[in-house]
């Protein structure tokens, strides 16, 4: 295909460093949008935050991109007990999907914009597979936050862009969380599982999640949410039974679930409730994935392979 260019907020981050080396390696220009004065080649700068349109971002240069990619956003790590970690994970991901989203919208041919987002739209769905129909349930802080995240990109969807939501599962990988911090508790014996361990976890390698970003990109008939997760869901209890494997380290502990909805705060619904979430638009898309259960994308995941 014809080499594309695109724009991508958020690409000093873990994945989108990966995405924008990948999009490169395929011959892509990529331009990263930064928070600081540059006069860099591949990089402009913007400020979401800025009292002015022209202060925002440079709207000639999403006006001249194929795709734009939105990845920012704060740490999802923090203190689950801070109203201010709270509002700046809302903020931060809200705000930038609605800058670039009107920024696109203004374009006299909008490009595709890939909006960053999470599978916790979904809410705790129990035993039942989620595909990209499926509804969102509850009012979780996560599930909260995604909702407006998701809303925030409708002035490029009303302009008639073409638009994907990338509700993306934990990635693992041991060179960043939740895998890092994972393989140090498991490997000093202190892996457990979480409340019944029935809940199911969804996730996804990183040469997955860079693979099916870089097709949605590639594919001019993507759109609409799109699931960024391995085909089978484990359950806790199998996740926790085939890392504890993977790494020769027993895990017989568990953590009850009273003691984690106090320690974990607005972040346990996240540890407890159940996401059976499959990959049924990005399957149907074309894209095939390379790490289809638990047990591949841990491989893969504590391997660091990319």
């Amino acid at each position: 295909m014809s080499p594309l260019s695109v724009v991508i907020a958020g690409a000093s981050g873990f994945l989108g460093s990966h995405l924008r080396t990948e999009l490169e390696r395929r011959g892509h220009q990529v331009v990263a949008l930064v928070r600081r004065p540059t006069s860099a080649a591949g990089e402009s700068t913007w400020d979401p935050y800025a009292d002015s349109d022209a202060r925002r971002v440079d709207r000639r240069l999403v006006a001249s991109a194929d795709v734009v990619v939105n990845l920012a956003g704060s740490p999802t790590a923090g203190n689950p007990h801070s109203r201010r970690w709270a509002r700046q994970l809302r903020e931060s991901r809200v705000t930038t999907t609605r800058v670039l989203a009107e920024a696109i919208a203004a374009a006299p041919t909008p490009p595709a914009y890939l909006a960053g987002n999470g599978i916790s739209w979904y809410g705790d769905h129990g035993a039942a597979e989620l595909t990209e129909t499926a509804d969102t349930r509850g009012h979780a802080l996560l599930t909260q936050v995604t909702r407006e995240w998701q809303a925030a990109a409708d002035p490029a969807v009303a302009a008639g862009a073409r638009v994907c939501f990338l509700r993306t599962s934990p990635v693992m990988d041991v060179r960043s969380a939740p895998l890092s911090q994972l393989r140090l508790l498991f490997g000093l014996g202190l892996g457990a599982r979480l409340g019944s361990g029935e809940q199911y976890m969804a996730m996804i390698s990183l040469r997955d999640w860079v693979g099916a970003v870089a097709h949605l990109a590639e594919h001019p008939t993507a759109s609409g949410p799109v699931n960024l997760c391995c085909e089978q869901a484990p359950t806790n209890a199998e996740f926790t039974r085939e890392l504890a494997r993977q790494l020769h380290r027993p895990a017989f502990a568990f953590v009850p679930s009273p003691v984690l909805r106090v320690g974990a705060g607005q972040m346990a619904p996240e540890l407890l409730g159940s996401l059976r979430v499959v990959p049924a638009a990005l399957l149907d898309s074309g894209y095939e994935l390379a790490d289809a259960d638990v047990s591949e994308v841990l491989a893969t995941g504590l391997a660091g392979r990319s």
